[in-house]
C-alpha cells in the first residue's frame, strides 16, 4: 500500500509547476523536498499513519486543482490594493525582493544617521 501512496505523491510532484521567479521559496519545490524526506526508502517506506498521509495527499490535490477557487469564484481578479494576479507575481519575485531588501538597508542606515546624536567618525572633543 505504501508503494501506491508513493507513486501518487510522485505523480502529484510531476504535475505541480515550479515557478522560476520564486527560487528557493516555491511551493512546488518545497513539496518535492518534503516528499523526498517522507519517502526516503521509496516504495518500501513504512507509513506510520496512513490516514494522515491520505488526507495530506487529498489536500494537496485540492490546492493543485484549484478546487476552492472554482467552488467559490471571485467577482474580481484583483486584491484590496487593486493589484492583479500578474502584479502580485511580479512583486513576489525573488529578484525584486532582493532589490527591496537592499533598499531597506539603505533607508535604515540613512535614518539611523539622521537621528543619531553624533555623526559616525566624529570624535568627542
Amino acid at each position: 500500500m505504501a508503494a501506491s501512496r508513493y507513486r501518487r505523491f510522485l505523480r502529484l510532484c510531476e504535475e505541480w509547476p515550479v515557478e522560476d521567479s520564486k527560487r528557493q521559496r516555491d511551493l512546488g519545490s518545497f513539496l518535492r523536498q518534503r516528499v523526498a524526506q517522507a519517502f526516503r526508502e521509496g516504495e518500501n517506506t513504512p507509513i506510520p499513519d496512513p490516514e494522515a498521509c491520505d488526507q495530506m495527499y487529498e489536500s494537496l490535490v485540492r490546492i493543485h486543482t484549484n478546487f476552492y477557487k472554482n467552488k467559490y469564484p471571485r467577482l474580481k481578479d484583483t486584491t484590496f490594493t487593486g493589484l492583479t494576479v500578474e502584479d502580485c507575481r511580479m512583486v513576489l519575485a525573488t529578484d525584486l525582493l532582493k532589490q527591496m531588501e537592499g533598499m531597506k538597508k539603505g533607508t535604515w542606515k540613512r535614518l539611523l544617521g539622521k537621528f543619531s546624536a553624533k555623526k559616525p567618525g566624529e570624535d568627542v572633543k
